[in-house]
């Protein structure tokens, strides 16, 4: 007699199967420990909280489909086995009015709501949109080089590598380009990640509510440093914030034409560096290299140069909040 045929040695595997199962289950269980230390649902910064919150409304949305198909495949799988000699036989079977208006009309209520909050949402985290707040925004223009990420504060005239700071509870208006290659400007704790493209100039508006140090990087491959292209994005007080202005003033080191063309050579694991001055137009220089031209000075037809209406999205300031 073959023993796998046996009643007692199937129920016997079957068992071990299903212990088996358990078991697997039960070891993926500390992977899931590391969730907590997921930075995109720790969010630090107003902006960062809203689109997380958009994630979790919209994975929940669909979870309202993906649950119940997962659940129905299983129980028909179980009630319909070979064994079960009372589940109904209906071989002719085709067709139900009833299924046809829940799976139908379910899934398109779903895409109508997603469809209302995503419009909803794009708009009002727009990254263009300027931050609603009693405090003035702080200018930062970013450009990336190879394989580091240069930070210009304009109306402090110091500049820095791999270290971006920003008081906290103050809107941060960047202004970001490329040096070379295509890359990308994230700090997931903060919020909206941004591309940067040579010639190119694009904006992104961002804010801390939390004292702290939070991971920034790129996000887009650019080639053999960009794994080691990282920075820390440090959020702390106005009290800390002027002094360490102050130290980076006391560093004596200048940043211009010359020492920048040393910056653009191609580095792994570039240290942090603080510059005390900053040349004039470093910024706008960079983005004309290639035949850009910094926003303030493009016009719609009719208009002046650094006509307020120049761009749409930049034109009235409003609170970045998915209520509005």
């Amino acid at each position: 007699m073959n023993p796998a045929t046996h009643p007692a040695r199937r129920a016997a595997l079957a068992a071990r199967a299903r212990a088996g199962r358990w078991f697997g289950l039960a070891a993926l269980l500390p992977l899931l420990t590391g969730c907590k230390n997921l930075e995109l649902f720790n969010p630090m910064g107003s902006i960062a909280e809203q689109e997380m919150q958009l994630i979790l409304v919209c994975t929940g949305l669909m979870l309202l489909v993906v649950i119940p198909v997962i659940i129905l495949t299983l129980y028909f799988a179980w009630h319909y086995r070979e064994s079960n000699k009372e589940a109904t036989y209906a071989p002719t079977w085709s067709h139900s009015t009833a299924i046809e208006v829940v799976v139908w009309t379910i899934p398109c209520l779903i895409v109508v709501v997603l469809g209302v909050l995503i419009w909803k949402s794009t708009h009002a985290l727009d990254p263009y949109r300027p931050i609603e707040s009693d405090k003035a925004p702080l200018r930062v223009e970013v450009v990336s080089l190879n394989w580091k990420w240069l930070f210009i504060y304009p109306d402090h005239n110091v500049a820095t590598v791999n270290e971006l700071v920003m008081p906290v509870d103050t809107p941060v208006a960047f202004k970001l380009t490329s040096e070379s290659m295509m890359n990308a400007f994230f700090v997931p704790q903060l919020g909206s990640m941004v591309y940067t493209m040579p010639a190119m100039q694009s904006r992104l508006h961002l804010i801390g509510h939390t004292p702290g140090t939070y991971a920034g990087m790129s996000s887009a491959y650019s080639g053999a440093g960009f794994s080691d292209m990282k920075f820390d994005a440090r959020v702390m007080t106005e009290a800390d914030f002027e002094q360490w202005l102050a130290q980076s003033r006391g560093t004596a080191e200048h940043l211009g034409q010359a020492r920048l063309a040393e910056l653009e050579k191609p580095t792994h694991g570039a240290p942090m560096q603080r510059f005390a001055s900053v040349d004039t137009g470093l910024f706008d220089s960079i983005l004309r290299r290639y035949g850009g031209m910094p926003d303030d000075e493009i016009c719609l037809p009719g208009e002046a140069p650094g006509a307020k209406t120049q761009l749409v999205s930049l034109a009235a300031p409003a609170s970045r909040t998915a209520e509005n």
